[in-house]
């Protein structure tokens, strides 16, 4: 973990209510997709825990939905502001279980970080899908950034204005894959669980404290003990989940 200071190079809304944020700073302590970074913001008591969207040696990309007063305080950075963060934050995926071809599965907020695990597992030569879910058509982003890492991507819409009509399970059905990974809120999560017929990784949202593991705010039940979703997670794997 490092608490670095990044400043906004970028801050674009795609789509309802979701924003695109680019940052320069000192990336070196991310070291995996689906790890998650902690920002401080101005008025906020607690720090805001935010998914890595993309990120190299100079540039950190998060993508984050405005939902309350942090992302909304959020929505108003401007080009040169300084933000303070830690970096480095959660175990993020294990790409050495993809098998050859892995299905990424987000939902909503939970598609920002199976950005950056697509471009890393097409990388590695896997011939990796995506399912992304939303409730609408406004709500859709990155549908072609996706597509430009040459992914195969389904979309499904809960109200069926884009793509398939009904929720990511829906596509799931007529997917071949060998593992799959998958990211978004937990009735999503227990529905995939239910429908999947392989083995895969669920990357958890969680309400934290202090993002590190002293707090124990986050704290779950797993097969294998007690585990805190901000650093023992947010990954955990299909075999180990209690729900």
């Amino acid at each position: 973990m490092k608490q670095s200071i990044f400043t906004v190079e970028n801050n674009e809304c795609l789509a309802k209510n979701t924003y695109e944020l680019i940052l320069s700073g000192d990336t070196s302590d991310i070291t995996k997709p689906g790890q998650f970074v902690n920002i401080k913001l101005d008025g906020c008591f607690l720090r805001r825990p935010i998914s890595v969207c993309d990120y190299d040696d100079k540039t950190l990309t998060l993508i984050y939905k405005v939902v309350g007063r942090g992302t909304e305080f959020m929505s108003k950075l401007t080009k040169c502001d300084k933000l303070d963060i830690l970096t480095g934050l959660g175990n993020g995926y294990d790409l050495s279980k993809s098998g050859d071809t892995p299905l990424l599965i987000g939902g909503g907020a939970g598609i920002p970080p199976m950005y950056k695990l697509a471009k890393e597992l097409i990388k590695e030569g896997k011939n990796a899908a995506v399912i992304l879910g939303f409730n609408e058509e406004q709500e859709l982003f990155y549908e072609d950034k996706f597509k430009e890492l040459g992914t195969k991507v389904y979309i499904t819409t809960a109200d069926g204005s884009k793509g398939i009509k009904g929720f990511v399970t829906e596509a799931m059905k007529n997917i071949s894959y060998s593992y799959f990974y998958v990211c978004g809120p937990e009735p999503m999560l227990r529905a995939v669980y239910k429908e999947s017929i392989a083995e895969g990784q669920f990357s958890f949202e969680e309400r934290m404290g202090c993002g590190f593991g002293a707090c124990m705010g986050c704290s779950c039940k797993t097969k294998y003990g007690n585990k805190r979703i901000c650093k023992d997670g947010p990954v955990l794997f299909k075999e180990e989940i209690i729900w």
